[in-house]
C-alpha cells in the first residue's frame, strides 16, 4: 500500500508544478492574450510529453520542443535553442526540482519519453484493473 500512496502523492505534487507558460507569463497558451499575434506555443499542445517532469503537455519540457518562443523570438530547432535554454531561469528551476526525484531530470525528448514510459509501466503494475 505504501507504493500506491507514494504514486498518488507524486501525482498530487505534479499538479502543483508550474508549466513554462505560467512561469514565464508568455500568453501563448490556448486562449492566452498573445495568441492572436504570435500563435499558440507548440509546447502547450505537444501531448507526447504530457506528464514529463510533472507538467501538462510539454509545459515542463519546453526546451525539447522546436518552435517555442522565448525572449520575444522563435527559438528554432532543438539544437539551436538548447544553448539559450541552459541559461533559462525556468529550465534551471525544473532541473533543480526534478534532480532529487526518482525519475530525475532530462534535457532530451528521448530521456523524458523513457521516463514517462517507466512511470506508465510502474503504475500499471500496481493497477488492479490490469
Amino acid at each position: 500500500m505504501g507504493i500506491l500512496q507514494d504514486a498518488a502523492s507524486s501525482v498530487g505534487q505534479s499538479q502543483q508544478k508550474m508549466n513554462c507558460w505560467e512561469f514565464k507569463k508568455c500568453g501563448r497558451q490556448p486562449g492566452g492574450h498573445k495568441v492572436a499575434g504570435l500563435g499558440v506555443c507548440p509546447a502547450t499542445m505537444f501531448t507526447d510529453l504530457d506528464g514529463a517532469h510533472g507538467g501538462k503537455n510539454a509545459g515542463r519540457a519546453c526546451w525539447a520542443i522546436a518552435g517555442s518562443l522565448c525572449g520575444g523570438k522563435i527559438q528554432g530547432t532543438y539544437a539551436q535553442k538548447l544553448h539559450n535554454c541552459w541559461r533559462c531561469e525556468f529550465m534551471n528551476k525544473v532541473k533543480q526540482e526534478e534532480e532529487p526525484s526518482d525519475v530525475g531530470f532530462s534535457h532530451t525528448r528521448l530521456g523524458m519519453e523513457k521516463s514517462l514510459e517507466k512511470q506508465k509501466w510502474g503504475m500499471m503494475a500496481w493497477d488492479p484493473s490490469h
